[in-house]
Order: C-alpha cells, then structure tokens, then sequence
C-alpha cells in the first residue's frame, strides 16, 4: 500500500513539475531568424501565475503567466546584428542559441509549395546545384520538425523546392539573414486555408452566397443528384462485372477502376470538407511569430466551397491571415495559374528554359476563350499589398519540373514589391483602352525598359470583336507604351482580348526586361 501511495505521489509530483516548466512552441527555437523592425512576440505556456522573463541581446522583457498557463512578451524592434543566444526564464531556463536577425517569409498553398527538394533535383540542374550548398545566413522550419534547421545540404533536400528556391536568390540579393516556414499540404482547395471565423464574417463572400440563394433549387439539386447516383450504380455494376469477367480469364489482369461516386449536393456557401482545418493545423501554430511576408501557390484544386470563386476566396483568406496575424497589411505574393503554357524571351535562360516553343497563330476559331479560371487568378493581384508571380513563361503542368525558375521569378516579385528594389517584376500589364475608329489603342503600365515583340516581327495574341461578339486575331502595332490593334474582319471594334487562353505559345509581348505580357480582356461577355 505505501509503495502504491509513493508511486502516485511521485507521478503526481512529475506532473506538476512538468507542467511548471516554462515551454515553448516549436516555431521558437535555436537558428530561427527574428523579423528585423517590427515588435517580435515571444510565447509559451508555464505554471499559472509564474513569472517568466525573456533575455535578447540588450533587451529582458517579464510577465507572468495567465491563469491558463500562457504567457507572452513583445521585444522591441531588432536590428540586423550577429548571431545571439536566447534566455526564457521561469522556474526553469530555456537557452535558444544561434538566433538570428533578418526576415521571414511564409509559404503555404497545395502540392507545388509542399513538394520538397529532393523531388524534382533530376529535372531542375540548378535547384541541385543551389541545394548542394550550405547557406548560414539561410534557416528553415517546417510544421513537422520541432525547431528550426540551418540550411545545409542534409536539410535542404528535405525542405519545399519552390520556398528553398524562392529564399536562396533572395537572400543573396538583400544579404540579409532569411526564414522560410512552410505550411503546405498537396491536392488542397482555398477554403481549407482560412480560418471558419473569416470565411463567416467575410462581406464579398456572404454576397456571393445570398445571390447564389437567389436562384437555388433544392429540390432539383436533390433530382439531379438522385439521377447521378443511380447512373453510378449501374456503372459501378457494370464496371465490376467487366473486372470479375477479366480476372476469371486472367487473374493477373489489370481492371479499370471503378467510377467514382457522386457527392450529395451541397448549398451554397457549403464546404466539400471543413472549412479551415488546414490552416489550424499548418499556420495557425506559426501565429504571431513576426514575418515580413507570404509567398502563395495553389488554385488547381478551387476553393471546395459552393459558389465561391478563387478570385472571392482569395480575398477572404488574405484579410483573414493580415487581421489574425496581426502585422498589417504584409505582402502576399502568389504564383500565376495555370502554370506555363507560354513562350519565354530567353528559352536559354536557366529561369524559363521549360518554356513552350513559339508557334504560329492557330485559326480564328481558337482566338480566345471564356476562361474564368484564368481571370480569377489574374484577378487576385489586384487586392491591397497583393502580387502575382508570371508564370506563362515557366514550365507548364500541374506540378512543373523547374522549381528553381519558379521560386526566382517569386524573388524577383519581392524584391520589387516587398522591398521596393529598382527592379521590374510584372510584363506589360493593361492599363486602359481607347477606340479610335477602327482601332482600339491599349495603353500599358510595367512597360519596363519599352514593349517588345519577340520570336517574330509582328506581334501575336491580340483578337478583337464587334457587337456579335465575335474575336478575330488582330494586327498590332506598338506605339510608346501602347498597342494599336486591328483587324480587317471587324469594322467597328468595340472589345480586345490578350492571351486569353489556357496554353498561349503563340502570344509574344513582352516589355524588354524580359517578362511576358499579362493576359486580359476588355469585355464582360
């Protein structure tokens, strides 16, 4: 009886000494890198009431611990500086060595941000060569590990190719100490990566929602979704009679699949799924960890909320991340979808040497689409502080092999965008439109060092179309910074579209810094 009764003291005892112990979260560790010029959190759990102190270079910062155990300080703004320890003092001593001072970036999205290095080094020479070295000044942190990692070769293989590929130009360029944490998960829609509470108090989407209630019929979804299932049962019957027929003959014999089941129908507003339980499980845990900003790569997979576009979405998500962060209006950049699909300037380049090869024009008939996958991407850019990383003229596919050219061009929009660097990171990018009789004059803004036609000495890519709404190719004709466009086929223009196409290995503008024309159009149709 007394050794039971000591065993239980001793556990007891154990407990509370665990629980006493100052703690912190896995984001806060040796070899982070702290955000140069922001106030910087510094959090963790402890005994309730327990006093904890925090120590880096000149500051000491104290508070005590809430009733919940939880704790947190702010350090004032830092400076780039040397290397430095870390003390968190309770009634136990956490020393964090190697701390850094710089920026952090963020990466988050599906597949093509969470894919690591070593998955596509064979196809990407660069990436291999980047990945082989050491970078001191370059730290890495996954949602997996327990702290940060130095970036050597060991860790480097292990760690996102595109956010990997995006730090290392980066960091050489400011030469500054650099972050990157990731949160990615593959095959991945948009309405995973907020959280419940933004998507429910976001305006634009609860219009979207109240307009799509408008014209929503219940009892015909339910019809049609009874129709579809009894489809899919008599397919997946026939499918496995076919399979039992085949493996009788031959029991090693390959049978096709089996069809794939119709999802109940959802209302508007309804999610395929949770709404933001990836990011509970990928970003918020790096929260309120300062950073200067957010490279984005994901829109293959939609949004998995009914009635809500990507361009909708997007904008919730954004909002959401800079309220519940907490730092303002921080720079969100994002890669352009659908991935590739265009001619570069320089095919040579390591940056968009898996580019298409330039062709002619095809017929008038395939002028131009009606692609909203195209415009809600293109769309998103136009949010405060937002900026879209080109990608026509990068590698094509839903999981392109040139993740070092991906994560440079990423680079480069920083550096422009984030850092204000004299560097231009958008091609030709329209601005406005004017009919002038029988032309339409489309003035540009990034025209960069001037507009350019390449591969060819006309410029291709432009259509036109009259009151019927029919496109034609056009001529066109740069003029300063801006293209007169015409076409013999239509009189009286009165809209004009760019690359409005999924694949545009035809469409050759380009401002002379070497960056492709973004598509548009001026019509609604």
């Amino acid at each position: 009886m007394r050794h039971s009764v000591w065993i239980l003291c001793a556990v007891l005892f154990c407990g509370v000494s665990v629980h006493a112990d100052v703690k912190l979260p896995a984001v806060i560790s040796s070899h982070m890198v702290l955000q140069q010029g922001v106030p910087v959190p510094i959090w963790g759990t402890a005994a309730p009431g327990e006093k904890v102190t925090v120590t880096f270079r000149d500051q000491t910062k104290t508070t005590d611990a809430d009733a919940q155990g939880k704790w947190s300080v702010k350090l004032d703004a830092l400076t780039l500086g040397e290397p430095a320890s870390m003390t968190i003092a309770g009634k136990n001593t956490i020393k964090l060595d190697d701390v850094l001072v710089g920026d952090v970036w963020v990466g988050s999205g599906q597949s093509n941000m969470q894919m690591n290095v070593s998955s596509y080094t064979k196809g990407d020479p660069e990436l291999e060569k980047i990945a082989a070295a050491t970078y001191p000044k370059l730290r890495l942190k996954s949602p997996n590990a327990q702290g940060w990692l130095e970036a050597t070769p060991e860790n480097n293989v292990k760690f996102s190719a595109l956010l990997f590929s995006f730090g290392v130009p980066l960091q050489k360029d400011l030469n500054v100490p650099l972050g990157l944490m990731v949160g990615a998960v593959g095959g991945t829609p948009s309405g995973y990566w907020l959280s419940e509470e933004a998507y429910k108090a976001d305006e634009p989407c609860k219009a979207m929602v109240a307009k799509a209630m408008e014209t929503y019929k219940p009892e015909e979804a339910q019809k049609k979704y009874q129709a579809d299932l009894a489809a899919w049962e008599k397919a997946s019957a026939e499918a496995k009679a076919k399979a039992d027929d085949l493996l009788k003959a031959d029991p090693k014999a390959k049978v096709p699949g089996a069809p794939r089941k119709p999802a109940p129908p959802l209302k508007p507003g309804d999610c395929q799924g949770k709404v933001g339980h990836l990011y509970e499980a990928n970003i918020r845990p790096y929260m309120p960890f300062a950073m200067k900003g957010v490279v984005w790569d994901q829109g293959e997979s939609g949004t998995a909320i009914n009635n809500i576009d990507q361009y909708t979405m997007m904008g919730a998500l954004i909002r959401g991340w800079r309220k519940e962060w907490g730092q303002g209006d921080f720079p969100f950049i994002y890669i352009q979808k659908p991935s590739g699909g265009g001619c570069a300037w320089d095919p040579a380049d390591p940056i968009t040497n898996k580019s298409e090869k330039f062709t002619p024009l095809p017929d008038d008939k395939q002028a131009t689409s009606n692609n909203a996958y195209i415009e809600n991407h293109i769309k998103i850019m136009t949010y405060p502080n937002t900026a879209m990383s080109i990608s026509t003229d990068l590698g094509s596919g839903i999981h392109p092999t040139n993740k070092s050219g991906y994560g440079a061009r990423a680079s480069r929009v920083a550096l422009g965008v984030a850092y204000g660097k004299k560097v231009e990171y958008y091609g030709p990018l329209y601005q406005s439109n004017k009919i002038e009789d029988a032309k339409i004059r489309v003035t540009f803004s990034h025209v960069g060092q001037g507009l350019a036609a390449k591969h060819a000495e006309k410029i291709q890519g432009f259509a036109v179309a009259g009151e019927d709404k029919v496109f034609h190719w056009a001529d066109a004709v740069i003029d300063g910074d801006s293209v007169v466009v015409t076409s013999a086929k239509v009189a009286k223009p009165v809209a004009v579209r760019y690359a409005w196409s999924p694949r545009t290995p035809w469409a050759n503008l380009f401002n002379k810094d070497g960056l492709p024309a973004i598509p548009f159009r001026t019509d609604s149709w």
